[in-house]
């Protein structure tokens, strides 16, 4: 029998197999891009860092291109995060929406809190926000 090339995105063992993005690979994703907001990161910054191009981090956060196993680590290293924390909720993941005004404005509230470099006005902001959730 005369040896074929074998199929890209086909495994002789697995049958079809697709390198396209899943939901997971969105939730994951996602999970990356809401910590890199916390950290007060831009997507260059973070690209930077695990040695990627801005275009290549941004297609990570959209579920576009697919996240190696190594790449993922790296990630996960840089965000100070442990590799369970892209997967949270995971089993969630049909009833998962975008993210809310809500949602969106706490993640924005988080990357500005981050970027205040004086500590003093941090934590006046902090204890601002405690006095105002005990009225």
């Amino acid at each position: 029998m005369p040896h074929r090339k074998q199929e890209r995105g086909k495994s002789k063992n697995m049958g079809a197999v697709t390198s396209r993005a899943t939901d997971t690979d969105r939730h994951v994703g996602a999970r990356i891009r809401e910590r890199r907001i916390m950290l007060g990161l831009s997507q260059q910054q973070m690209a930077d860092m695990i040695g990627v191009t801005y275009q290549q981090a941004h297609k990570y956060e959209r579920g576009i291109n697919r996240i190696s196993a190594g790449r993922l680590y790296q990630i996960a290293q840089v965000l100070k995060v442990p590799i369970e924390f892209f997967f949270e909720n995971l089993e969630d993941l049909g009833k998962e929406a975008s993210p809310n005004d809500r949602q969106r404005m706490c993640l924005e509230l988080a990357r500005n809190f981050s970027q205040i470099s004086n500590e003093r006005h941090q934590d006046a902001l902090s204890q601002l926000a405690r006095a105002l959730v005990s009225k």
